[in-house]
């Protein structure tokens, strides 16, 4: 999982949800997993 500045690019991704976590933002990709990412 990156730690990232922008969420944006990672947002548009194909199968990407943007989940809300303790405060934190996390971009989740199940088809491809290696666009999981977290900010904040």
């Amino acid at each position: 999982m990156k730690v990232v500045k922008s969420l944006k690019s990672l947002k548009q991704k194909d199968g990407s949800i943007v989940v809300r976590r303790h405060g934190k933002v996390f971009v989740l990709n199940k088809r491809n997993p290696r666009w999981k990412a977290r900010q904040g």
